[in-house]
């Protein structure tokens, strides 16, 4: 079984490449089942993969299984393979991506059916899932690469699909540039290891870079640092994340599959891949919880002040990923992972259920001009509310309880500032239950301010219901010690590729009471909101319309101004610098290349003037002129 694992990228390229060539000609129908049965049959075989990894082995976390398909190039010492790795932690992200992602695809057969394109939204969506799996499955940072410009690219397109809009070309070119940055430095940190260690394979520069390094030393440290940079871009982290939000011009599928499946959890998934090298240095390990910690305070005090359904999700997007690289930078590896896996099931699943709300009010994205959606669609209520609750961590009953958890006690037991990241972890958990329970209450509450002209059908619906069921049991794969179930546990699983942190092992007390802790704070910021959204909703208003409050909330509306600082630091200059040397000596010898080439062209097309006279009078000079000279040659 485990030799059908080539065929999990090849289905989504193959479905790319149909669509790619035939799609414009192809019914809408057979559009749907070429889009949504390769990524489909994907995920069948990934199944199947995953059942021979698990029955192959005593212990499967252990197993690795390598797929060599052929030797990409051969220079000299360099000769890096296209070949397939499969271990338990690609394991866990290709079920992730396919399984996530056909859902996604199915969702978006109905969701595209009036959009113009259609065929080339699912062209677009197919190579963006075989991108990601490419990244996920390669053993060597070479393909890896291939997979990561690959998913670039493919956010590009999307974000950009509905391009007759300016505006939503000018965020697929700000998310191509800004992501640019990160993968520059990531290139970069390639050259760097391959230089020093001799290989691009990941399994051996990690067991070289072992060898040849001390941890603290310059090289680990940069190196790491080189990756990170590529981290921060993909996974929008600061001072990268800015691009991210303005990534909603998008399709609501896209961004679904962006923020859940594919393109921001790459940079997770890559620091985990490369977990040796930051354990070799140490300081950049604590650069990444750092950055994860201020990203997630940073972004969840914006996602307080959004009017947009669509951007609120953005930022609880950029805060997720925030706790997830706090799990990193702490060394709590599994726990990064279980909640990518558990992230995945309930942000596909609230980023679906905005589409629905959304479709259903014409194309509406402002919350205040919905309202009473429970009333309207209480299917899409329901489904959404238990995406929230997931994603607010309701203790015992939802996925993102058990995985945020498990961050935060990782946190906690972090030798280094670990009192103060698990402490900005659990402000970041209150300021979740409240922006996204406001969300619930201002959309699906209250009297309802416009009808829904639309529910959704059978190829929405379905979707809505297998995530909202992952979303709530989810978790169950990472029980909390103190309950004392270890038969299903993710740490465990992965216990072969990531290391435990020996500080996250007993202690039992202590884990059940910072649960506690932490259930108590979603629950108070869930009672924040409903008091401020749904019970007195005048004080919210009060304080929104207070000088104070308009000064903060357009600030936080911004996302702190980054945009504004960038723009002055960077665009506003290279700008002037295009207008100063639009003239520049360099353009003169273009310049008269230019002009010579206009001149003969003018003078070329002197000669054609569609008038038979003229050319019968040069047929008759040419031919005097020809006899002349023969004549005078004789």
């Amino acid at each position: 079984m485990l030799q059908l694992l080539w065929l999990i990228p090849v289905l989504p390229f193959a479905g790319f490449l149909i669509l790619a060539l035939f799609g414009g000609r192809m019914r809408k129908s057979a559009v749907a089942a070429v889009g949504v049965g390769s990524v489909g049959l994907a995920a069948l075989v990934s199944l199947v993969v995953a059942a021979g990894f698990l029955l192959s082995a005593q212990n499967p976390s252990a197993r690795v299984y390598t797929q060599y398909i052929w030797t990409w190039i051969n220079i000299g010492a360099f000769k890096p393979g296209i070949f397939l790795y499969l271990d338990a932690l690609s394991l866990v992200m290709v079920l992730v991506v396919t399984v996530v992602g056909f859902f996604i695809h199915l969702y978006s057969a109905q969701f595209m059916e009036e959009s113009e394109g259609y065929g080339r939204f699912f062209a677009y969506m197919n190579l963006f899932v075989g991108s990601m799996l490419i990244l996920v499955l390669s053993g060597n940072l070479l393909l890896l690469y291939l997979g990561w410009e690959g998913v670039g690219l493919c956010s590009y397109l999307l974000i950009g699909f509905w391009y007759k809009e300016p505006e939503n070309g000018s965020a697929a070119i700000k998310a191509f540039v800004v992501t640019r940055v990160g993968d520059t430095a990531l290139a970069i940190g390639l050259f760097l290891i391959f230089l020093n260690l001799g290989s691009l394979d990941i399994q051996t520069l990690m067991g070289t870079a072992a060898l040849k390094w001390r941890i603290g030393g310059e090289l680990p440290t940069l190196a790491a640092a080189l990756i990170l940079g590529g981290a921060v871009g993909k996974s929008a982290q600061l001072p990268l994340q800015t691009w991210l939000p303005d990534a909603m011009a998008g399709p609501t599928p896209v961004s679904a599959l962006i923020h859940a499946a594919t393109m921001v959890t790459a940079g997770v998934y890559l620091i985990a891949r490369t977990h040796v090298l930051f354990s070799m240095a140490p300081r950049v390990e604590l650069a990444v919880g750092i950055i994860g910690a201020a990203t997630l305070l940073i972004s969840s005090m914006s996602a307080l002040v959004q009017h947009d359904i669509k951007r609120v999700l953005a930022y609880s997007t950029i805060s997720q990923i925030g706790y997830m690289f706090l799990a990193l930078g702490v060394g709590a590896w599994s726990a990064a992972i279980f909640h990518l896996v558990t992230h995945a099931f309930f942000k596909a699943l609230l980023f679906l259920g905005a589409g629905a709300v959304i479709a259903g009010f014409g194309g509406e994205h402002d919350m205040f001009k919905m309202g009473g959606v429970r009333k309207q669609s209480p299917f899409v209520f329901w489904t959404f509310l238990a995406g929230a609750c997931s994603l607010s961590a309701l203790p015992l009953v939802t996925a993102g309880f058990y995985s945020k958890g498990m961050i935060l006690f990782g946190a906690w037991q972090s030798r280094q500032a670990g009192f103060w990241l698990w402490a900005a972890g659990l402000t970041g958990a209150f300021l979740t239950s409240i922006y996204t329970f406001r969300m619930v209450f201002i959309t699906f509450f209250g009297e309802a301010r416009t009808a829904m002209a639309k529910k959704p059908d059978i190829r929405e619906a379905v979707p809505l219901v297998v995530l909202a069921f992952l979303a709530v049991v989810g978790g169950f794969i990472g029980l909390p010690r103190f309950l004392g179930i270890r038969s299903l546990s993710i740490t465990g699983f992965l216990s072969a590729v990531l290391p435990s942190s020996a500080q996250m092992e007993g202690q039992k007390e202590t884990e059940l009471l910072l649960e506690t802790v932490a259930s108590i704070i979603s629950l108070a910021g869930i009672y924040v909101a409903y008091f401020f959204w749904l019970s007195a909703p005048e004080y919210s208003r009060e304080i929104a319309q207070s000088r104070a409050g308009k000064t903060i909330r357009r600030f936080l509306f911004s996302g702190w101004g980054f945009d504004w600082l960038y723009g002055k630091l960077f665009v506003a200059p290279y700008k002037w610098v295009a207008r100063v040397s639009r003239n520049d000596v360099i353009d003169v010898a273009y310049s008269f290349i230019a002009g010579v080439n206009r001149f003969f062209h003018y003078g070329l097309s002197m000669t054609q003037t569609g008038r038979v006279r003229f050319y019968a009078a040069a047929i008759a000079l040419g031919a005097a002129v020809t006899i002349t000279i023969a004549v005078l040659a004789r």
